[in-house]
């Protein structure tokens, strides 16, 4: 079972920027494409952004897309999200997921995922 890690959060005031990272604890992640989620109180944790395995393909969805940046390097086995132009309803905490049996596609469903990581705290507040 691939055990995942995520690390980078914290607070930012609204327009900043910060950059959180992913990786796999006893495993390889170029079997599995990766998605990062969030989870806001009170609400249900949505699919942010995904990359295939080989970084061909990235999805975001509409809110964060020109904020957000998700890359992957696979010889450093790490998954990254550069967030910038923060804004306070980007507070949640952020999970990385991956999911196996894909080659060029990747999936913002959280019924997808085939493993998770226990989350990371972003509080975007002046």
């Amino acid at each position: 079972q691939l055990q995942l890690v995520e690390s980078g959060g914290g607070w930012v005031q609204p327009g900043g920027s910060l950059s959180l990272s992913c990786a796999p604890s006893g495993g390889s992640f170029d079997s599995y494409a990766i998605t990062w989620f969030r989870q806001a109180p009170g609400k249900e944790r949505e699919g942010v952004s995904c990359i295939s395995r080989r970084g061909g393909i990235t999805v975001y969805v509409e809110s964060v897309k020109g904020r957000f940046t998700i890359a992957r390097d696979n010889a450093k086995n790490t998954a990254y999200l550069q967030m910038s132009s923060l804004r306070p309803e980007d507070t949640a905490v952020y999970y990385c997921a991956v999911q196996r049996r894909t080659t060029y596609t990747c999936s913002l469903a959280t019924n997808a995922m085939d493993y998770w990581g226990k989350g990371t705290l972003v509080t975007v507040s002046s």
